[in-house]
This record gives C-alpha cells, sequence and structure tokens, in this order.
C-alpha cells in the first residue's frame, strides 16, 4: 500500500507560478509511474502529466506543454509539478497517482493503483 500526499497548492494571480510534491510513504517508490491529474468544479478528473520510474521518460497533456514540468527524486520518495505561467483555466483540485505498471504514454486514470488526496490550485484573473 503506498500513501501519497500533495501539497504546495494555493491561490495565486494569473501569471505566476507554483510547485506540488507528491511525497510517497514507501521506500518502493522508484518502482511506480507518477500521473498528475487535476478535476475542476463540475468537470471530469483530467490528465496533466506523467513521468516514468526513473524520471527518464515524461508525458503532458497538451494544455500544459511548455508551461509545467513533471520531476521526481526517488531518493526523497517526492515527485513535483512545476507550474508556470498559470491561468485562471488551471484552477482545479490537483491529484498525484501512483502506475506499477511498465511505461506507456498514456493519459488514462484507470492504470493507477494509488491516490493521493488532493491539493487546490486557485488562479485568479
Amino acid at each position: 500500500q503506498v500513501q501519497l500526499v500533495e501539497s504546495g497548492g494555493g491561490l495565486v494571480q494569473a501569471g505566476g507560478s507554483l510547485r506540488l510534491s507528491c511525497a510517497a510513504s514507501e521506500r518502493t517508490f522508484s518502482s511506480y509511474n507518477i500521473g498528475w491529474f487535476r478535476q475542476a468544479p463540475g468537470k471530469e478528473r483530467e490528465f496533466v502529466a506523467r513521468i516514468s520510474r526513473s524520471g527518464r521518460n515524461t508525458y503532458y497533456a497538451d494544455s500544459v506543454k511548455g508551461r509545467f514540468t513533471i520531476s521526481r527524486d526517488n531518493a526523497k520518495n517526492t515527485a513535483y509539478l512545476q507550474m508556470n505561467s498559470l491561468k485562471p483555466e488551471d484552477t482545479a483540485v490537483y491529484y498525484c497517482a501512483a502506475d506499477g505498471r511498465g511505461w506507456t504514454y498514456t493519459t488514462d486514470p484507470t492504470l493507477y493503483d494509488y491516490w493521493g488526496q488532493g491539493t487546490q490550485v486557485s488562479v485568479s484573473s
């Protein structure tokens, strides 16, 4: 059982930046691909970014490509989502999730085994 805890959310003006963290309870953190998803009120959960076990492979939604960067530090059992040039439409609850399968370039949330509780990101115009 992997427990994931997100942090770093908050309120920021459009054009600003935030860095989200996803801390894992397990030393087997490096065995999991990590994904970030977001869900805005009244909308379905949406894929944001994904990173492979080693950090060598990454994959982004078109809506965040060039603005967001996913990374991980396996020594700290932590993954990150650096969000720059934030827009009001980025407002959502952001979740990290862990996937123990092989690497694929996928946006499918059903492949993830473990989820965090989410952190709120609000971007004002």
